[in-house]
């Protein structure tokens, strides 16, 4: 996967990038033709926030979502809010993702309605990713530096993939990766959260796990989880709003007392914002996970 994700990153430099004018496809195979940039965003996903922050366009953003803490000084709003609070701060470009279109639709429809532009986007793979920047870029008028992101991303993969590359290949650990506790389900094969855990070394134990509908998280269960105990040698889980959990939580799980990583304490958890979210947090993920994989070579 990483030397795929090298030559797309190389692809991207190399190639002119997208420009004003260019068609837009959202997620939701909405067609946007933007030809000028937009100048008051209202971003309700904090992937967004995040990433038109880093690409220099913090100025043109009106309002954030309300579990949104990156801008404090914003307004705060929701999907569910009466269209006339939305309305209000006059904004030109609205930046959701599929969960909420597909969860408020007449949402959607009012704001069209009223001249507002509304874009549904959420990359589920590192390769969606980079052209998910490029199209938050040509939206806000920083297509240059969003490929200057791109390459940044590029230059962290390869001093990371040089620690990963002193690992020998059978010490490398075999990671169960957990997305959400209660319902014992990890990540899709092809998730960015698995880009981070391979990136960093790791071996996903559950690669035959099955993707739901169109999104990071994959099936698995409890029985597949414990098929697979005396493999664990880490069991990891991202922690957040979408994971509520503990270390203390998954160890007391009935039945994990078997998984190998268990036995030897070698249940961690990691910020979702650093491995699920589609921003250069990421890079961060990845050294994160390779610390937790692999103390003693991040000790050396």
């Amino acid at each position: 996967m990483l030397k795929h994700i090298f030559f797309t990153i190389l692809l991207s430099c190399l190639l002119v990038a997208p420009v004003l004018g260019e068609p837009i496809v959202d997620n939701d195979g909405r067609v946007i033709q933007p030809n000028k940039s937009f100048q008051r965003i209202i971003s309700l996903y904090a992937a967004h926030t995040r990433n038109l922050i880093d690409m220099g366009a913090k100025t043109q953003i009106v309002a954030i979502g309300r579990s949104d803490k990156q801008l404090p000084e914003l307004p705060t709003l929701s999907f569910r809010d009466d269209p006339e609070r939305l309305l209000a701060l006059k904004p030109d470009l609205v930046l959701i993702r599929p969960m909420l279109s597909r969860s408020y639709p007449h949402m959607v429809e009012s704001l069209e309605a009223n001249g507002v532009t509304v874009v549904s986007l959420q990359p589920t793979s590192v390769d969606e990713m980079f052209r998910y920047w490029e199209n938050l870029g040509i939206l806000s008028g920083h297509q240059e530096e969003a490929s200057h992101m791109i390459a940044r991303f590029g230059s962290g993969l390869v001093e990371i993939n040089r620690q990963v590359e002193r690992i020998p290949a059978e010490k490398r650990k075999k990671v169960y990766f957990e997305s959400i506790h209660k319902r014992m389900k990890t990540f899709a094969p092809e998730s960015m959260a698995m880009f981070v855990l391979e990136s960093a070394g790791g071996i996903n134990v559950a690669a035959d796990a099955v993707q739901v509908r169109k999104s990071n998280i994959a099936a698995y269960g409890k029985e597949r989880i414990l098929s697979k105990a005396k493999k664990i040698d880490v069991f990891l889980a991202q922690e957040g709003r979408m994971n509520k959990v503990s270390t203390e939580m998954i160890r007391e799980e009935p039945g994990f007392q078997v998984i190998k990583a268990v036995q030897e304490n070698q249940v961690f958890l990691v910020d979702e914002k650093l491995v699920s979210r589609p921003t250069l947090g990421m890079l961060e993920g990845i050294w994160k996970v390779f610390a937790l994989l692999y103390p003693a070579a991040e000790d050396s």
